[in-house]
């Protein structure tokens, strides 16, 4: 196996313990595995993205290059579109509906782009829609929307549910693990 994904999002979506859930049970399964996080003013809204590597082989770099990433995982649609390229002819992208406006639109200064999902469903091989905001709401947080996009995007990694549950119980704080396990098992049935 030779997976390259990317998750993308703006700070505070939960992006990075998404990385470390996915990047655990991929080792945990004898997989080489690189993480390479990338903050863009994470705490303040900006822009984050987390390159995974997973493989039989060993990985050399961390980063994943425009045109080789085989998922995207995108928490926001703005972060879907700026990552577009990346994906690989034929990648397939999970993308969460949330619109959450930078600085420059809330100032007046840009335009949140028109047809976001119009574009991407033009260019990437499948794209994967769910309100995962509502979807964590539903299950008791909305710090749940990492899990949810796990959960989605899980039937098309090859690991078992009870594997993801494992991950879950094992990497998540204990008070949260039961709130996790719903939003994995609901962004799964999306």
């Amino acid at each position: 196996m030779n997976t390259n994904i990317l998750i993308v999002g703006v700070g505070g979506q939960g992006t990075l313990l998404a990385s470390v859930l996915l990047g655990n049970l991929a080792l945990m399964k004898g997989y080489d595995v690189k993480l390479s996080e990338v903050h863009g003013m994470s705490q303040r809204g900006g822009s984050v993205v987390t390159h995974v590597k997973i493989s039989d082989d060993t990985v050399n770099s961390p980063l994943i290059e425009k045109g080789d990433a085989d998922v995207i995982l995108a928490f926001e649609e703005l972060e879907a579109y700026r990552w577009l390229p990346y994906l690989k002819k034929g990648g397939e992208m999970y993308v969460n509906t949330q619109q959450i406006m930078p600085m420059p639109v809330v100032l007046g200064q840009a335009k949140y782009p028109e047809d976001i999902m119009g574009t991407l469903e033009e260019n990437a091989g499948a794209v994967n829609t769910l309100d995962a905001l509502s979807i964590a709401t539903e299950c008791g947080s909305v710090k749940a929307v990492n899990v949810v996009l796990l959960g989605a995007a899980s039937k098309a990694l090859p690991f078992s549910e009870e594997e993801w549950i494992s991950v879950i119980e094992k990497f998540v704080k204990p008070k949260f693990v039961d709130l996790n396990k719903e939003a994995f098992a609901k962004g799964r049935e999306a």
